[in-house]
């Protein structure tokens, strides 16, 4: 029988931890801090915060405004600027080569005849026809690309092979290369743009499908039955499309520079459409009779380029 020392041993309190709290209070602070774990993201049981609302967060203040400002002030240019000027960008108007600027003229006219404030913003609806093409189509196939490359080892390797060698070469140096073999035009310089893309893209999701392929929700969604292709579907791609938001940004930023430096070397939009590119070619002939006429073209890819930039910039400091 257990005298009353054993049975006050029996009723023993709660050991204590050296910072005064008990076993309980220890296990408590565990559980909590695994649920606020499990709410932070891939690492943790539960998803991550829904994609894409601490980039919109981002893209309303700071850089992120300025850059959506710029974007959308050479945008609205392109779209209404047309319509407000009295020129047609294919106009010849008589008795007018290489005029400085002017009232009736404000940018000038070039070596055609052709008023270049009316061709200038006729170039800025190209050139973001071009990026708001081709940028989101290339993202797409990439990203279904990289996605698919994740199911099998062996489809794996011949896909990281494939984009290897397209990622070996700059993207301007590709971008040539393709453009020799496909010819000039504004279709060319779509299909070039997009097949430039896709390596980028597909690489990023595939590593992005890799990580969050790794998260302890993955594991639990496919512990309970789900198939690979809807866990795939409703919980991984879903999560893995942040990086693919900044890459969007900046890739729109590489389609306007790749189009002036196509047009530049005489494989981009053909004569006589009008570009970015396409008006600063010209332009730079002229440098010293007009001035106004090369550093306009000059100005609003800078402006577009900076905007795109400042996008990416913000929805990636968003990432954390």
């Amino acid at each position: 029988m257990a005298g009353p020392g054993v049975a006050g041993r029996a009723r023993c309190h709660p050991a204590r931890l050296p910072g005064g709290a008990g076993v309980a209070d220890a296990v408590g602070d565990g559980v909590r801090r695994r649920a606020v774990a499990d709410r932070r993201g891939p690492r943790g049981v539960g998803p991550p915060d829904p994609v894409g609302r601490q980039e919109v967060n981002a893209l309303l203040r700071g850089r992120g405004l300025v850059g959506l400002v710029l974007v959308g002030v050479v945008a609205l240019a392109g779209l209404v600027g047309p319509l407000l000027v009295q020129w047609d960008p294919y106009q010849q108007i008589p008795d007018a080569n290489l005029l400085g600027p002017s009232a009736a003229h404000p940018l000038g006219t070039d070596d055609l005849n052709r008023d270049v404030l009316a061709r200038l913003l006729s170039g800025i609806r190209v050139d973001l026809l071009i990026s708001l093409t081709a940028v989101p189509l290339g993202a797409l196939i990439g990203c279904a690309i990289g996605a698919l490359a994740t199911f099998t080892s062996a489809l794996d390797v011949a896909v990281q092979r494939l984009f290897d060698v397209l990622l070996a070469f700059p993207q301007l140096i590709l971008a040539v290369g393709l453009a020799a073999v496909i010819g000039p035009g504004t279709t060319s310089v779509v299909i070039v743009v997009v097949a430039v893309e896709i390596p980028i893209f597909g690489r990023l999701l595939r590593s992005a499908v890799l990580r969050v392929r790794e998260a302890q929700f993955v594991t639990a969604s496919e512990v309970i039955g789900g198939g690979r292709g809807h866990v795939l579907r409703t919980h991984v791609l879903p999560n893995s499309l942040e990086p693919v938001v900044v890459q969007l940004a900046l890739s729109m930023s590489v389609a306007v520079f790749i189009e002036g430096a196509m047009s530049v070397l005489g494989i981009g939009v053909s004569p006589p459409d009008p570009s970015l590119g396409a008006v600063l070619t010209t332009s730079l002939r002229y440098l010293d009779l007009n001035p106004l006429f090369a550093l306009s073209p000059l100005a609003v890819t800078a402006l577009l380029v900076l905007g795109f930039q400042l996008i990416a910039q913000a929805a990636n400091a968003a990432r954390g």
